[in-house]
């Protein structure tokens, strides 16, 4: 990325109520001048602000562990790296199958006597065998536990909602070992790379279904999943061509803005931190409802579905979440210009799963008053096809 692009992600997320970024490292070389980069950019962009960054480790791409202080240490000494209780926060993806004396002796320990710094490690280690089970008795070394998995339904053929339960018994067992938790969050995940890494998990109402958990469940943090991993679709900020260069990836995420969520996950962050435990508490920013609606451009007849992993799952429907000041409005839900559903709308965060997507353009979602006066609108920016008109099957 650039150092522009930078300070727009950190601005942008800033504004959105974020608190910071976790930032997905899978290269610790000095050589990958593109990743030292990007960090340095990010923590320049937020210096002298509020906001702030901590690393998460990508050991799906065999990090050594023993290299890791080294390459943290510069991060955790400067003022945007986030800590807690004085303690530098540091995350993974995966690393489940290291051992707790690996990581003690590999990472933690050298942190602590070669650079003078106290990691709080709160790793993702959703490949421990049984996770969560026994997770904290294996691996004393640990703060906490961030889950990934878990943001979306486990994959399978058939339409389902996310559950709570694997984020229930982490939190669970986090608390009763003294740790804490991090619930993880996201609208969807869609992916159609080729040689096995296309796949699809359902994207419907998941990202107010997560919400809905979170604030029942009260984790101590809340991780969305992801601000701009284009790749797999989950992004709710920008994302910058920079980053997908020499990648199909822009075959299926450019031209596609995902920063409509940020209309309903903004309200949902103030929600939570005022310790809101209810959807039927989260309100809009002003007298005004927010929203956003989304929808697939493709049937689920199309022909290439049958690549896709998990594509029994997906349904033909208009999906929506808008957070409405009051009762006395009314929610349309339109496909081919054709009303396909109407709701009446209640005074928090309203959220459905609409049957009825058919061909052609005229998608569209209006909130009307008691009067039938449109109070707020949004129009898709994509036609619906029946077959893909081209090689990814988006």
């Amino acid at each position: 990325m650039t150092s522009a692009e930078a300070v727009i992600d950190v601005r942008d997320a800033m504004n959105a109520g974020f608190d910071g970024f976790a930032l997905n490292t899978h290269s610790i070389n000095p050589s990958d001048t593109w990743n030292i980069n990007a960090l340095n950019y990010l923590f320049a962009a937020a210096s002298g602000t509020d906001f702030k960054l901590l690393i998460s480790f990508d050991m799906s791409w065999g990090l050594d562990v023993t290299k890791l202080a080294a390459f943290l240490a510069p991060y955790a000494s400067q003022g945007a790296y986030y800590k807690t209780n004085g303690q530098t926060f540091v995350s993974t993806f995966t690393g489940g199958t290291i051992s707790n004396p690996q990581w003690n002796s590999g990472f933690i320990q050298p942190m602590t006597s070669t650079y003078g710094i106290k990691p709080f490690f709160v790793p993702d280690f959703d490949d421990f065998s049984g996770y969560p089970d026994g997770v904290f008795g294996s691996y004393p070394i640990l703060n906490g536990v961030f889950s990934w998995k878990s943001a979306w339904p486990a994959p399978g053929n058939t339409p389902t909602n996310v559950s709570g339960q694997v984020d229930s018994a982490a939190l669970q067992q986090a608390r009763a070992a003294g740790k804490l938790y991090v619930m993880p969050m996201s609208p969807l995940q869609f992916k159609y790379r080729g040689s096995g890494q296309d796949w699809y998990r359902v994207g419907e109402v998941n990202l107010s279904g997560r919400m809905s958990q979170a604030l029942q469940l009260q984790p101590y943090f809340v991780e969305v999943i992801t601000w701009n991993d284009s790749g797999e679709s989950h992004y709710v900020g920008d994302f910058w061509q920079e980053q997908i260069a020499g990648s199909n990836i822009g075959d299926y995420a450019t031209g596609y803005n995902h920063k409509g969520w940020l209309q309903v996950i903004t309200p949902f962050i103030k929600a939570y931190k005022a310790g809101t435990t209810s959807i039927s508490q989260i309100v809009p920013p002003s007298t005004k409802p927010v929203g956003a609606f989304w929808y697939r451009p493709l049937l689920t007849t199309a022909s290439c579905h049958s690549s896709i992993g998990n594509y029994q799952s997906a349904r033909d429907a208009v999906n929506f979440a808008v957070i409405l000041p009051s009762t006395g409005y009314t929610i349309n839900l339109y496909s081919n210009s054709q009303l396909i559903g109407s709701f009446l709308g209640q005074k928090c965060l309203n959220y459905n799963n609409v049957l009825g997507l058919a061909i052609g353009g005229g998608q569209m979602i209006q909130v009307v008053d008691g009067c039938n006066h449109i109070v707020a609108s949004a129009t898709g920016t994509k036609s619906v096809l029946a077959q893909s008109a081209n090689a990814t099957c988006n």
